[in-house]
């Protein structure tokens, strides 16, 4: 990983995902430079990661605006966070509700991990602004989604490293059926589509079936708020968020 002089740059956390090839989406529109930067924990649905180099190939064809933009893709091995996680997305077990309130899909230190590495990353590569796709709105109830864990995440790892990184969440207060809205302002239906079919959300990493909304089994949590959300925005709607 050699550093990289860019003084507009930013380096996205690219899961593969609806979300965060959005946030790809968007930090391309924005900065001259984006890497992208993905993480392989042990994950049930890791069926996501194999989408990340397809999604990656195909905006570069269809928005060659973009395509000198994008830079190098980084994937770290961390195999260790799901050997000390007992949650339903990195064993085979049924989803469903905790004893605190949380769903059983909750990773603890799970982005706080993410963005520590990534900020690692970007220090060397000489990258500016973190991106994740992580929020409040419709985000579960996980604690490490919320704005004030980022914020308090962007002193700690400035403070640490003595930089100034900038942690954006373009998700952060906008729903599902809002997301598929960006998507479209940034890159039109042709974007709408390539997220559509490209991105894998489905918790279980079932990909046999494209739904109109994608790929997924239809019933986990992940499923059905991607579902609501994709219907809501062919609609015109708000999408009414619950906890998944």
């Amino acid at each position: 990983m050699t550093r990289t002089d860019a003084k507009d740059s930013a380096l996205v956390l690219f899961s593969g995902g609806q979300d965060s090839a959005t946030c790809l989406a968007w930090a391309l529109d924005r900065f001259a430079t984006v890497e992208t930067l993905g993480f392989d924990y042990g994950q049930r649905h890791r069926v996501e990661l194999e989408c990340r180099d397809g999604f990656r190939a195909s905006l570069k064809k269809q928005f060659p605006k973009w395509a000198d933009r994008l830079g190098e893709d980084h994937m770290i091995d961390l195999s260790v966070l799901g050997a000390i996680s007992d949650t339903a997305m990195t064993r085979e077990i049924e989803i469903e509700a905790t004893a605190n309130g949380l769903p059983n899909t909750f990773v603890p230190g799970r982005n706080l991990m993410f963005m520590t590495i990534a900020a690692a990353i970007a220090y060397r590569r000489g990258l500016k602004v973190l991106v994740g796709g992580m929020c409040e709105t419709d985000f579960s109830g996980y604690p490490d989604c919320r704005d004030d864990t980022m914020k308090a995440l962007q002193v700690a790892l400035n403070l640490g490293m003595d930089s100034r990184f900038l942690l954006e969440t373009p998700l952060m207060w906008i729903d599902k059926a809002d997301t598929w809205r960006l998507a479209e302002q940034l890159g039109g239906e042709a974007l709408v589509e390539l997220v559509r079919v490209e991105t894998h959300t489905c918790y279980v990493g079932e990909r046999a079936e494209l739904h109109a909304w994608g790929f997924g089994c239809g019933q986990c949590p992940a499923c059905k708020l991607r579902k609501r959300g994709f219907e809501a925005y062919q609609s015109g709607e708000q999408v009414t968020s619950e906890p998944v």
